[in-house]
């Protein structure tokens, strides 16, 4: 395929102070490169490649840099990863030992080797006297070199991919009941992989070309430690031809490593050309998108085990909380309530808050997180990217014990009760966003959990797909053993799919009672405007409320005075008027219309006015035409004392 041509950006012309120099330090680099090109005697390349101390020293230098390579990896790779994801003291100091090798002169390098591991030095006799091992002027003692200056180059780069690595792949694992060997070996590995080829490809390469260490601590012993560029050093002074070709291989496996790398070490973003797109929402209609009628194999009786929920968490987050099985509970409250904590508490998973968690007659708090029995669904899903939809929805049977043939039957026939079934050898980046939430909870639900933790699971979703998501998240949650908690911001989902409606403010429990409870009678001016209603804080008065942000509001139903209180006003009971009303609105007053918005059949406008708090009305298109309403008109509002609703705090 003809890739497009790139455009250059208007204006984006080099200043000419920056090209010169760089052109300059280009010129500087290619040189010594063309040097060798120009040098080589081609006619003689093969006969001085072939020469029986150029092989003997090319065989040589693949053995030590391949077991230089394994090395690197037995050890680097645990070490990448705790200085990526352990915090600890003196990490700094472990980060600055990793690099020196990197800025240490070879030479120096090998002497310190040598006052390590030589006869002489700190560990040598030892080594020789218990095990016979003497590593100077022996082929391991080549390794110990090029491992050395080469394995920095693998635990930097493998740092970074860790460092870059979402910890929420890792932590769904867990929530599925993977132990951490587990996670790390089928998720962080897998999804660093990049990362570590790359690195793995530049130790390779530059344990090929080790020189100084090696000369220095091991000497130059044919066959035994004279690896090919200390036979580049020899040839040198013996056959200049024969080393400029032999430095043409070096170079040749240089350029093709770097090259094969494609700029990753340097971290330049990733060719992201070949990666697969993710498949935008299906219209409604259209087969995946349709959720059919579970095949008659899969509809199955509820599950049998039931496990009833209390807990009791402390910390930023305070509450107790005490359910039966079979109910699902919507976590509601503005940003930075304390829901996401609630869930990364149940799951222990954050230090912010600690939950003493029972599930049926199991005290779970001192458990890991992957023994819980709390699976997670983040909001994105966190699908594995590495692993096909069938697969992602078996992890969790997996980890638990469960035969790869029985696991996979099972996740099967969870995706065929889901709807998507048909794309369970797809992988994530090629399902549309409906597609992937629905295994996402397929998965979640596979792993046989006691308690069923859902972070805005529909919130990425479009209308059409978010009502088909939850029809179907409704069908299956009617049939779980365990509890719900969902977080939303979506009024629609707390009232549909919840028993219960949980409201949290600064970690603190505001409101807990059924959608209809807190429908009618919220007790948090966010609930009340997530549910689209006028929400005014005040304190009560012998006929209203004295209001927060300033005004008096008359009410049909006072409370005792003095009492903190939240009005409520449906924005429907809002009257709106271009002249002064005269009939029975108690509470009038002037303002002017800021904004106008469509909500189905009727306009929504937010009326500001410097005698109340900012309004929201419900009007007609017609009474809007009729009205003359524009941005920026000047009206008045009113409302009756008997559709002001007051619900002390």
């Amino acid at each position: 395929m003809k890739r497009p041509a790139l455009r250059r950006t208007p204006g984006a012309r080099a200043p000419l102070l920056l090209t010169v120099p760089a052109l300059l330090a280009v010129a500087f680099l290619m040189l010594p490169l063309v040097g060798i090109l120009a040098r080589t005697s081609w006619g003689e390349l093969g006969t001085h490649l072939t020469a029986e101390p150029t092989t003997q020293a090319l065989r040589l230098s693949l053995l030590v840099s391949l077991w230089a390579l394994g090395l690197s990896l037995l050890f680097g790779v645990p070490l990448a990863w705790l200085l990526a994801r352990v915090p600890f003291p003196g990490k700094a100091f472990v980060r600055s030992l990793v690099l020196l090798p990197m800025v240490l002169p070879p030479t120096v390098g090998g002497v310190a080797l040598l006052l390590a591991f030589g006869r002489r030095g700190l560990l040598g006799p030892w080594l020789e006297d218990t095990f016979g091992i003497t590593l100077p002027f022996h082929t391991s003692g080549a390794v110990l070199a090029a491992t050395f200056v080469a394995m920095p180059f693998l635990v930097i780069s493998l740092e970074g991919a860790l460092g870059g690595l979402r910890p929420r792949y890792e932590e769904t694992a867990a929530s599925l009941g993977a132990s951490p060997v587990r996670v790390f070996l089928t998720v962080t590995l897998p999804m660093v992989a990049p990362g570590l080829i790359a690195g793995a490809a530049l130790t390779w390469a530059r344990a090929l070309g080790e020189f100084g260490a090696t000369i220095t601590f091991a000497g130059n012993l044919p066959g035994t430690t004279q690896t090919l560029p200390l036979q580049v050093y020899l040839l040198l002074q013996e056959s200049p031809e024969a080393a400029t070709s032999v430095s043409l291989l070096l170079l040749a496996i240089a350029m093709i490593v770097l090259i094969a790398l494609r700029g990753r070490w340097t971290g330049t973003p990733g060719d992201h050309r070949n990666r697969p797109a993710p498949r935008p929402e299906e219209p409604t209609g259209t087969a995946p998108d349709v959720l059919p009628e579970p095949p008659a194999y899969v509809r199955e009786k509820a599950p049998q085990e039931r496990w009833p929920l209390h807990a009791d968490v402390t910390g930023f987050t305070r509450l107790a909380l005490t359910a039966d099985p079979g109910t699902t509970i919507a976590v509601v409250g503005p940003n930075g309530a304390g829901k996401t904590t609630l869930l990364r508490a149940l799951l222990g998973l954050t230090p912010r808050a600690h939950a003493r968690l029972r599930l049926g007659d199991t005290d779970v708090t001192a458990l890991p997180p992957h023994r819980r029995g709390v699976a997670w669904v983040p909001q994105d899903g966190a699908l594995f990217p590495h692993l096909s939809a069938l697969s992602n929805t078996a992890y969790g049977l997996r980890t638990h014990g469960v035969p790869r043939a029985e696991a996979r039957r099972e996740a099967q026939s969870w995706l065929d009760r889901l709807g998507v079934g048909h794309l369970a050898h797809r992988k994530p980046g090629q399902l549309s966003g409906g597609q992937a939430q629905r295994v996402a909870l397929a998965r979640a639900l596979a792993a046989r959990p006691r308690l069923l933790l859902l972070d805005e699971p529909l919130a990425a979703l479009d209308q059409t797909t978010r009502a088909h998501v939850r029809h179907t998240l409704r069908r299956h949650l009617a049939e779980f053993g365990g509890v719900c908690l969902i977080v939303t911001h979506d009024p629609v989902e707390a009232v549909s799919l919840a028993d219960r409606v949980l409201v949290l403010d600064d970690g603190r429990v505001l409101q807990d009672e059924p959608p209809a409870e807190v429908t009618r009678h919220p007790r948090s001016p966010w609930v009340a405007r997530m549910l689209g209603r006028n929400a005014w804080p005040g304190t009560a008065t012998a006929d209203g409320l004295q209001l927060a942000g300033g005004g008096r509001l008359v009410v049909a139903e006072p409370l005792a005075p003095g009492t903190e209180a939240l009005a409520v006003i449906a924005p429907e009971a809002v009257s709106v008027h271009r002249e002064k009303p005269t009939g029975s609105p108690r509470n009038i007053w002037p303002g002017t219309v800021r904004e106008i918005t469509s909500g189905g059949s009727r306009l929504r406008l937010l009326i500001t006015s410097d005698r109340a708090p900012d309004l929201v009305a419900e009007i007609t298109p017609q009474a809007a035409a009729e009205l003359h309403i524009a941005d920026g008109a000047e009206v008045w509002t009113g409302v009756k004392a008997t559709e002001v609703t007051v619900v002390p705090l």
